[in-house]
């Protein structure tokens, strides 16, 4: 009978032992797994930019070389871009947003597409008016909205200021590009929030008033225009220009010659400056990784990708931009009102475009 008991007793304590055994063998293959579910989804940032400058491989490059994240990138155009988001809704894989002005900025953080970051990094190097209030977006690199003139039949004194560009006295010279561009939206975005809307209407009234031809084309087109002489005076955006100046094609060196540069409104508020941003997308699946990128992007090395590749400025206070033909345009007082405002005032830009008839 004892015999029995302590074979029982033998027969239990082997079976629990196996129990033990096999849980703790569970475990452990769990906690595998799990690490290496982690290690897969540390590996990973699903990147939807509406930025299309071959220049910006060499910055996702290095991103990928510091960390081992990995970037599968989709590039649209800006409203292609916020349409997909829009449509993928919750299911959207989309972990970081870049897109290009502050009104496109402003319409994706408007439809909910982004969501806040804390972060201090990000804090301490974007200046708080080159990026949302509640830090849903941040601004990357800055690019101005310069004017150029024809030299031989403009003066530059007669168009150094936005407002000079709506007088009479430049009747049938001004070429810009459609009023809906965000671009022109942002500049009359600016002009709501400085001087109201009034103003801003009278302005965009005597810009149509004062078109040498109906808008259309692309900002590179504009100063064509200008050197042709089917323009007296255009706007552009500065990079533009720049990459004119850095051009080896002879045809873009003559355009340079017959074309003079200014920076508008250097006694009063400053040249309005816009910026390339970014964010973390609403759902983003790898939202650590997504905070990494945007602070990368603030990264000395990364700024300076911007500066030379597109011949853009940084945004971060004291970044180098060695990119001699930027640096040749010299030093100017950049107008620092607040981004998220000029992006608040777009649809008032809409409608008084509209009403004006700024095609």
């Amino acid at each position: 009978m004892n015999d029995k008991g302590a074979a029982r007793r033998a027969e239990v304590l082997l079976d629990r032992l196996l129990r033990i055994a096999v849980t703790a063998t569970l475990v452990v293959v769990g906690i595998a797994l799990g690490r290496e579910v982690r290690a897969q989804g540390a590996g990973v940032l699903n990147l939807y930019s509406a930025r299309h400058y071959q220049t910006d491989e060499a910055l996702y490059e290095n991103f990928t070389k510091q960390t081992g994240i990995k970037i599968n990138r989709i590039e649209l155009g800006d409203e292609q871009l916020l349409q997909r988001l829009r449509s993928e809704g919750a299911n959207s894989p989309a972990d970081v947003v870049l897109l290009v002005d502050a009104a496109r900025l402003w319409s994706a953080q408007s439809d909910g597409l982004f969501q806040a970051t804390d972060s201090r990094i990000l804090d301490q190097r974007i200046p708080p008016h080159l990026r949302s209030s509640d830090n849903t977006w941040f601004g990357f690199s800055t690019r101005a909205r310069v004017i150029v003139y024809n030299r031989d039949t403009v003066k530059a004194e007669d168009v150094d200021t936005y407002e000079e560009l709506a007088e009479a006295k430049n009747k049938g010279k001004v070429c810009t590009r459609s009023g809906s561009h965000p671009y022109m939206l942002s500049l009359l975005g600016s002009m709501v929030q400085r001087s109201g809307e009034g103003a801003a209407e009278t302005w965009a009234r005597g810009m149509v008033a004062n078109m040498a031809r109906a808008p259309k084309g692309g900002d590179t087109d504009q100063i064509r225009g200008v050197a042709a002489g089917e323009c007296g005076v255009a706007l552009t955006n500065s990079y533009y220009w720049v990459r004119l100046l850095r051009s080896q094609d002879a045809k873009d060196r003559d355009v340079v010659r017959k074309v003079g540069f200014v920076w508008p409104n250097q006694a009063t508020s400053g040249t309005h400056v816009n910026v390339s941003g970014g964010a973390v997308a609403k759902n983003a699946p790898n939202r650590a990784n997504a905070v990494a990128f945007l602070e990368y992007l603030s990264s000395a090395e990364a700024q300076g990708y911007f500066a030379n590749g597109n011949n853009e400025w940084p945004a971060v206070k004291g970044a180098l931009a060695a990119n001699a033909a930027l640096e040749s345009l010299g030093k100017f007082k950049a107008d620092e009102l607040p981004i998220a405002a000029i992006g608040k005032s777009i649809v008032q830009a809409q409608k008084i475009l509209d009403r004006v008839g700024y095609q």
